[in-house]
């Protein structure tokens, strides 16, 4: 009688394996972080660091994660929203921990070079798999940077306006 119950256990531990598949592990279910990369405007082949770059969504009171907090960077990759077609951010150069309120009334716990930036696109909701479900790739991609009288960010160039992997630069940016 044992032989029989260890059996009927074996059985039933082989069809439950067998009744896994591939779609059952998510692997490439991350929607696509936009890459931007920073060119010297006087140069514009050459990239160029931004000193002491602080990022922070536009509604936000914390920096973006995706982004090392105050360092010298070339270039940063970014996450869009996946529910909204526009996403903004404070893009700050020289950056330092003041309070200070933006050019709508926004209070943000920052100080230095601030410019703010919109990107705007059209969401594609993209299937993956039954384990990762769908992912959000951006097309038609625009940027709009709010005129102040002393920005630091010159000129924008949308390299790609199809946002479906975070392997290439889809935006220069020239300071």
């Amino acid at each position: 009688m044992k032989k029989s119950h260890i059996l009927i256990l074996l059985t039933i531990v082989l069809i439950g394996f067998g009744a896994c598949e591939k779609d059952d592990i998510c692997i490439d279910g991350d929607t696509p972080l936009l890459v931007i990369r920073f060119y010297d405007v006087d140069n514009p082949t050459e990239l160029k660091d931004v000193t002491d770059f602080r990022i922070v969504g536009v509604g936000q009171n914390t920096t973006v994660t995706t982004v090392s907090d105050r360092t010298d960077t070339d270039s940063i990759a970014i996450p869009l929203k996946v529910t909204e077609n526009t996403t903004g951010f404070y893009f700050i150069s020289n950056s330092s921990d003041v309070e200070t309120t933006d050019s709508s009334g926004e209070t943000i716990t920052v100080e230095g070079d601030l410019d703010t930036l919109y990107f705007n696109y059209s969401r594609i909701d993209k299937f993956v798999s039954r384990a990762c479900g769908y992912i959000a790739n951006y097309e038609d991609l625009t940027s709009d940077l709010k005129t102040e009288t002393d920005n630091w960010i010159k000129d924008i160039e949308i390299v790609t306006p199809l946002v479906e992997n975070s392997t290439a630069a889809h935006v220069k940016i020239f300071h």
